[in-house]
């Protein structure tokens, strides 16, 4: 995302306002449907109110590479509704203040990512959605000045982490659910990684977090109204001993060992995003925000043996962490 002041949209005042063709009032100022070419190129069609642009109307950029914002103003600022279509092609369509994301709103991004949810001040701030085309992932929860951060669960193909994150990471306790019929409750914890480059400065050391596993469950589900029906009226079949090695049920681990049953994830972040652009691009340098993701890799222990269920499930795949911002 790009700073706030290189998101401004040229102002109408001054000594020079460009061309204009529309209505006008008693004191000769801009108002009601007009259009305006601006001293740097850019063009606006739409509303005006008192010489400002005030209510909805199309802004387009001269040197954005098609970049545009058609939506609601107030008073010169983007207010309101709308959507804005960037120099790279992603979008964000949704809420305004004062020029600024603000509000419900999605983004969608050029690789087929795209966050849903709640903004402010320009960031990804209370609950959202962010979903990663690449692996079909996706992390549903809370966010807190860009990042995930609070309560919230990341949804894999074949399992997902319920918890709480932190930086976007995940926090403290949390359960790991997978599609077989299997949870494992446990907590992560901070592991000091030493900074080797720190050489004259005392350089704070890294936490990645790491999993404390507590013991696999079998997580029981609720009669199918046709078995209830059939038990009803007498027709149920009769009870067979169970089978652990047919029917896939899991036996609880004696021991609280670092395992994730089935799973060969060595990280819970998903791939990176591109970064969200800066609006225009007339000529001024974009800053960028990364995308959230994990500074570091978390480290899952290795899978245990004695505490997987015998019909285990298909390996997660492999998720890159994305570049720190």
């Amino acid at each position: 995302m790009s700073d706030i002041g290189s998101d401004y949209e040229e102002e109408e005042n001054g000594p020079y306002l460009g061309e204009y063709e529309g209505e006008r009032n008693d004191k000769e100022e801009r108002h009601g449907q007009g259009k305006a070419t601006l001293p740097n190129g850019d063009t606006y069609e739409g509303q005006y109110d008192s010489g400002k642009r005030h209510g909805h109307g199309t802004y387009r950029f001269k040197q954005g590479a098609g970049a545009r914002y058609i939506g609601e103003y107030a008073k010169n600022k983007k207010h309101g509704q709308g959507m804005f279509i960037y120099p790279d092609g992603s979008k964000y369509e949704g809420s305004w203040v004062d020029d600024q994301r603000c509000g419900f709103g999605k983004y969608s991004y050029i690789n087929g990512d795209y966050y849903e949810g709640e903004w402010q001040n320009h960031v990804r701030h209370g609950q959202g959605t962010y979903y990663w085309a690449e692996t079909g992932s996706k992390y549903v929860g809370t966010w807190k000045e860009g990042r995930m951060e609070g309560a919230g669960e990341l949804v894999h193909a074949n399992h997902k982490y319920v918890g709480s994150f932190k930086e976007n990471r995940p926090d403290s306790k949390g359960k790991y659910v997978f599609d077989i019929g299997c949870q494992q409750h446990g907590n992560y914890t901070g592991v000091e990684q030493p900074d080797e480059k720190a050489e004259e400065e005392e350089a704070a050391p890294t936490l990645i977090p790491k999993w404390k596993a507590g013991e696999i469950m079998e997580i029981k589900l609720e009669p199918e109204e046709d078995d209830l029906a059939a038990e009803a009226s007498g027709d149920a079949p009769a009870e067979t001993a169970a089978d652990p090695a047919a029917d896939g049920a899991v036996a609880d681990s004696s021991e609280a060992k670092d395992s994730v049953p089935g799973a060969d994830s060595t990280e819970v972040a998903p791939t990176a995003a591109p970064a969200e652009t800066s609006e225009g691009g007339g000529g001024e340098e974009e800053e960028t925000e990364a995308q959230p993701a994990p500074e570091g890799e978390t480290e899952e222990p290795e899978p245990d043996p004695a505490a997987e269920p015998a019909a285990e499930p298909a390996a997660a795949e492999e998720d890159e962490a994305p570049a720190e911002e």
